[in-house]
């Protein structure tokens, strides 16, 4: 059933599945060992710079806890906005492998700014206390708002000064660059970012993601903390393959302009509609919006997509690298059905 519920829940390009079908040759060495992880390694140094080092590994999740748990010890504490995913939707994983405190900061579109975090700047060397040693930040936000090269790099020169960490989960990074039309090289590692969780599964891949370390200190530890947080793939090469294609002539990006480009043209027929209101900006792929309550249960009825917001009646939509003209035409149909 096709809808606007996540990324997550669109096919595989063609492409990247023909890797993996073509990575199935004979025997390979396992654990990264193979020629595959070789050149996916290459590739990503071709798009970050040769001081990116990368960590291929099972999922989200997992990138987010290896990445934290290799800037931080167990005393530290981790800054992150109220609606972050370590915060919201991971199950509380990265804070129990880390065994750090997550600070959570309010912010009203899913943002960090140095004025937010500044306040939480204190304490340091006082036993009583957990020491402040990373933040986290979304690239695209929870709420689909972008951070600009200037503010990721504001963040960081402010982390820099504290001698702490800027983890980026770059999840939907491909759509942040579409959205900035810049480079991943210039919003990560040239802004200042330390480690960066490298996804790709909501923009065409199958499975898998990276951690990419900037850091000489941290790349040292990281091949440990993978393996110890059960993140180390024996048949590395079904993983590792897919970034080949997916960094290869730009089809990162060709991807995310597509689903992009459709949340825009979403956003204009929902805009058609005087009973929604958006609660957003339309940055990149996903839409924040509120209905009314019956026209909200109809559209549930055909559709699966995720409330944002019950108490509100504040919905999600989300566009993919595989969503179609005949996709958006579907829901203005049904959203003329139950809105007349």
């Amino acid at each position: 059933m096709r809808s606007f519920a996540s990324d997550n829940n669109s096919g595989v390009h063609p492409l990247i599945m023909d890797a993996v079908i073509k990575a199935n040759d004979n025997h390979a060495v396992g654990y990264g060992d193979d020629p595959w992880t070789a050149q996916a390694t290459a590739k990503i140094k071709e798009v970050f710079g040769e001081t990116a080092s990368p960590f291929f590994l099972f999922n989200g999740t997992g990138a987010n806890s290896v990445a934290l748990q290799a800037v931080t010890r167990s005393f530290h504490s981790i800054l992150c906005a109220e609606t972050a995913h370590i915060n919201v939707d991971e199950c509380g994983a990265p804070g129990r492998m880390s065994g750090c405190a997550l600070v959570t900061i309010p912010t009203p579109d899913g943002k960090l700014t140095p004025e937010l975090i500044k306040p939480h700047l204190h304490n340091f060397g006082v036993c009583h206390h957990s020491q402040p040693k990373a933040v986290y930040i979304s690239q695209v936000s929870e709420l689909g708002t972008v951070y600009t090269v200037e503010e990721v790099k504001a963040i960081a020169d402010l982390l820099h000064a504290h001698d702490m960490y800027l983890h980026m989960d770059g999840a939907r990074l491909a759509n942040a660059c579409a959205y900035l039309n810049c480079s991943m090289k210039e919003v990560t590692v040239d802004a200042g970012v330390d480690i960066l969780s490298f996804g790709g599964t909501k923009n065409g891949m199958m499975m898998g993601e990276a951690v990419i370390s900037f850091r000489p200190e941290l790349t040292e530890i990281l091949p440990f903390v993978r393996k110890q947080s059960a993140q180390l793939a024996s048949k590395l090469r079904y993983m590792s393959a897919q970034f080949i294609p997916y960094l290869e002539n730009d089809l990162w990006l060709e991807n995310a302009r597509h689903a992009n480009a459709c949340a825009k043209r979403l956003a204009d027929v929902l805009a058609e509609f005087p009973q929604i209101r958006m609660t957003q900006k339309v940055e990149t792929n996903q839409l924040f919006f509120i209905i009314p309550d019956e026209p909200l249960k109809k559209l549930q009825e055909k559709y699966f997509f995720y409330m944002w917001n019950e108490e509100k009646n504040e919905a999600r939509f989300v566009t993919s690298w595989d969503t179609t003209e005949d996709d958006i035409l579907d829901m203005e149909k049904s959203l003329r059905e139950v809105l007349k």
